[in-house]
């Protein structure tokens, strides 16, 4: 196993990991239950590495934009969380579900608090507050991916919304729920809208890799101005190591030893905190909504190059 250094290029690793993942048979399913992502090619893969300094090394489709769904909790979480600080807390919890990412089961016994931000029913939570304090929540996500990413065409996807939409009555159903309780601020039809155009951004894996860099930096933007307090930074990298692949979290720090975020639209986003962040991309996922290649992908670029938090 090579340990890299701060002056090794990513790609050589990048290139052999394409490599071995193309010969890997099983790729998993795309997520049939949203229909515009239903069609996508299982065997599709790109990967992106992020050097602190915005060099971007890539490999396969890493320039292709793909759905980015649940990946943008982190950054919604990374935008309330700037806003509000500790506060935010007393409204979503920082515990792993062990549930499915939409179920509705731990909201009755918890009084409405959603387990963790990454879970659906936290992701509302904080939409809806971030919603609160911005008066237009996905736009203001939008526009710090634009920013971030340094790519200005970044936008939603409405074919995708649409879909979303058209098929979230269980979304509406935990918007409605915890509304019963007290935690949701905004009309519920409001934070849906909201919600469903936040996952509905289409962007890239040296986008999503750009623009994770700011908690590789402890809190500093690209430009370097700061975000998050490297307190919070440490925070939000905490959540999602441990909660941020819904109930295959431990399985994904065994595996790959980094915060990760997935998505069902087949993205995972990884931090090296103080050395790179990681944008991987294959649609076909496994029965708990990670992208099988994905993680695969992850897992030997940490046992390749000796990086992890662990």
């Amino acid at each position: 196993m090579a340990i890299m250094t701060s002056s090794t290029t990513f790609q050589p690793v990048l290139e052999r990991i394409a490599e071995e993942i193309e010969r890997t048979p099983g790729r998993g399913r795309p997520a049939d239950y949203i229909p515009a992502l239903a069609a996508c090619d299982p065997r599709s893969f790109g990967m992106a590495v992020a050097d602190l300094d915005g060099t971007v090394h890539g490999v396969g489709e890493w320039r292709r934009p793909f759905s980015a769904q649940s990946l943008t909790k982190v950054f919604t979480l990374a935008l309330d969380l700037a806003r509000e600080g500790d506060a935010l807390w007393e409204h979503v919890g920082r515990e792993p579900s062990g549930n499915r990412f939409n179920s509705l089961v731990q909201l009755e016994y918890e009084n409405g608090i959603p387990r963790n931000p990454f879970i659906n029913a936290g992701a509302l939570v904080v939409t809806d507050r971030l919603h609160t304090r911005t008066g237009d929540a996905s736009g203001e996500l939008l526009s710090f991916l634009r920013t971030e990413s340094g790519n200005p065409g970044l936008t939603f996807d409405q074919e995708v919304a649409a879909s979303e939409s058209g098929h979230g009555d269980r979304n509406a159903a935990l918007g409605h729920f915890m509304a019963s309780y007290g935690n949701i601020d905004n009309p519920v039809p409001t934070l849906l809208e909201q919600y469903f155009r936040q996952c509905s951004i289409a962007a890239s894996c040296a986008d999503l890799a750009l623009a994770t860099g700011f908690l590789a930096r402890h809190g500093i933007r690209a430009d370097g101005t700061r975000l998050l307090t490297r307190s919070q930074a440490k925070q939000i990298n905490a959540i999602m190591l441990t909660c941020g692949t819904y109930d295959a979290a431990g399985d994904f720090a065994y595996r790959v030893g980094l915060p990760g975020k997935s998505g069902v639209g087949g993205g995972i986003i990884a931090v090296v905190p103080g050395r790179c962040t990681l944008c991987v991309w294959s649609p076909g996922l496994d029965e708990r909504g990670n992208s099988v290649a994905g993680v695969a992908a992850l897992d030997r670029f940490t046992t390749l190059t000796g990086l992890s938090v662990f």
